[in-house]
């Protein structure tokens, strides 16, 4: 890895590292060891990095949201502390491009593979935490999850546009909403493009930096539209007046 390159990952993370060496250490995989057997894999990293992880994710729900129960606590942590979730904020930092792996499972699409990306992006937090300590660890955790975990946090009949039109299409007798999600562009400039659909129509659009956003955005359109449906009592198969499609953006 050059220096800019690791000076660019180190901005995306939000840490510049004293010791570049844990950093390089975080982002080796263990199919690059089988090439290169002077190299030591991130596996250990990774045993460290969930512990620090779930560590900060339930101190900071449980100072920040007193008023949630211990199993609403436990639903927020596991809905961040996950391989999935690590994985999109592993994508959002352009980190499957910085990996150190064998030639192949670099062939074989390892740099989008989730678990590969989850695995690192714990790696990392340990990286942090050995170079920086806990409060430099709590900070870049906090500063990638903190949308997450905001959002994991919101207690039912809050305004998440997602649960919102899920009700509100329940309530109305036409099935769960359908997404479709595609990225676009490179992986640390990636953005997300959704449509949602009701009754197998396309209702709304909207677009963000992760695939959570985008379908947030399509989903406050499409609620949108179904609480006018009701309003003007409005068959909601029916299409919209002007047929087209509205469409929504969620920027980090």
């Amino acid at each position: 890895m050059t220096e800019s390159a690791r000076r660019a990952l180190e901005s995306r993370i939000g840490y510049a590292f004293q010791d570049e060496s844990l950093l390089l250490r975080a982002l080796v995989h263990r199919s690059w060891c089988a090439e290169h057997s002077d190299s030591r894999s991130n596996e250990q990293f990774e045993f460290l990095g969930d512990s620090i992880l779930g560590y900060v994710i339930s101190d900071h729900v449980f100072n920040k949201y007193p008023d949630l129960s211990e199993g609403q606590w436990s639903k927020v942590r596991a809905s961040v502390v996950n391989t999935e979730s690590l994985a999109e904020v592993a994508r959002g930092i352009g980190l499957g491009e910085c990996l150190f792996l064998g030639k192949g499972e670099a062939a074989g699409g390892g740099r989008e593979k989730v678990s590969i990306l989850g695995d690192a992006m714990e790696a990392v937090i340990a990286a942090v935490y050995l170079d920086g300590g806990e409060e430099a660890a709590r900070e870049v955790v906090l500063t990638l999850l903190q949308e997450d975990v905001a959002s994991a946090a919101k207690l039912p009949g809050s305004d998440d546009p997602k649960t919102m039109l899920q009700e509100l299409a329940l309530l109305r007798e036409i099935g769960l909403p359908k997404y479709r999600v595609h990225g676009d562009g490179p992986d640390h400039e990636k953005r997300f493009y959704a449509t949602v659909l009701l009754d197998g129509v396309e209702r709304g659009a909207g677009e963000g930096v992760s695939k959570k956003q985008a379908e947030q955005a399509a989903a406050s359109i499409a609620a949108d539209w179904l609480r006018e449906q009701a309003i003007g009592s409005t068959d909601p198969s029916a299409d919209d007046a002007e047929g087209r499609t509205d469409r929504g953006s969620i920027n980090a």
